[in-house]
């Protein structure tokens, strides 16, 4: 990987679940403030518009990073590699930059669509692959599956849940994490301890989560409609928190937070 893909990606837009002319604007105002990492999905329902909105903005493709999912529906054998060429259609390019399985296989049976995914990168079709919503232990076996590097996996990540087992399988497999939910879907704002320490480094309690990742070494997929965020949002790497910031944060994923389980995604895994 290129130190320039490593960079871009530690701070990527997300499109979920925005379509029409939010996400066009959205898009237009990420680009504008400094956003070259796109994420969409195949379950978006959003390529196609992604596409059409990342066209717009003029920028050069070898600037860009674009992220899309498989879908579950389509991980068999003679679904996999066609959804992908759809998708490609869709967003206009000739390669994906990150190709993603947006969920493990249902039943937990990951071999077969992780091959797929290999095979999709080995014709030329994604550039980078990697995997999504994975637990620690598919984590490993994914690392012993797949002959091609797995760059990330993406999975909810935010100072109110405890993802300390995914963070040691990081380190053990080499696979980075990458974070949705990165702000738990506001509710970190119920808490005033982000908020407190954000005065003291003149940064908003966003700002301060969304360091507070950065710092544990996982990238940061944030999605807002509005300019003022979606610039706050990407200018966080101008500030360190300290060491005991850190520590107060961490305290916080005793809450045990989740937002995306099997109440809201039936074939979501047993996660760690």
């Amino acid at each position: 990987m290129t130190i320039y893909f490593e960079k871009t990606y530690q701070r990527s837009f997300g499109t979920f679940p925005l379509k029409g002319q939010d996400l066009h604007d959205a898009i237009q105002a990420a680009a504008e403030v400094g956003y070259r990492a796109f994420d969409t999905a195949q379950m978006y329902g959003n390529e196609e518009e992604t596409g059409a909105a990342l066209r717009a903005t003029g920028l050069p493709r070898d600037e860009l990073c674009i992220t899309t999912k498989v879908d579950i529906a389509h991980f068999g054998a003679d679904k996999f590699l066609p959804s992908v060429e759809v998708s490609l259609r869709k967003l206009r390019i000739d390669q994906i930059d990150v190709l993603l399985l947006h969920w493990p296989t249902p039943g937990g049976d990951i071999q077969l669509s992780l091959e797929q995914l290999q095979q999709a990168r080995d014709r030329g079709l994604a550039r980078h692959i990697g995997v999504s919503n994975y637990t620690a232990r598919m984590m490993r076996d994914a690392r012993d599956i797949v002959d091609a590097p797995l760059v990330t996996n993406q999975v909810e990540f935010h100072p109110l849940l405890n993802q300390d087992k995914l963070l040691a399988a990081a380190r053990e497999t080499g696979i980075p994490l990458a974070s949705y939910c990165s702000v738990a879907r506001g509710e970190v704002f119920k808490h005033p301890i982000f908020a407190e320490i954000g005065a003291a480094y003149d940064k908003s309690a966003a700002q301060v989560v969304l360091r507070w990742i950065l710092q544990k070494g996982v990238s940061i997929n944030t999605m807002s409609t509005k300019p003022a965020n979606i610039r706050a949002n990407f200018e966080v790497m101008d500030f360190t928190l300290s060491s005991i910031d850190m520590d107060r944060i961490e305290e916080m994923t005793k809450t045990g937070y989740r937002i995306v389980g099997k109440d809201l995604v039936p074939y979501a895994p047993d996660f760690d």
